[in-house]
């Protein structure tokens, strides 16, 4: 499973920006977001995020785990 997690660069660490429970040691890749990507994905957020944030989905995520 994936997750997707808003985090930002202070003083070279990275901070996340939302409570996460991560057991210690779990390997994490991290993609930088150029001005433009991040122009693009706040722009479709709006029309995205109602389908992206789907309860009806999460039976899906049931029967794959099934």
């Amino acid at each position: 499973m994936s997750n997707t997690i808003k985090a930002v660069v202070r003083e070279g660490k990275i901070e996340l920006l939302e409570p996460v429970d991560i057991p210690e040691g779990t390997e994490v890749l991290v993609t930088v977001l150029s001005d433009d990507a991040r122009f693009r994905l706040r722009a479709s957020e709006s029309s995205l995020g109602p389908i992206w944030d789907n309860g009806e989905d999460d039976i899906y995520e049931r029967l794959l785990k099934g």
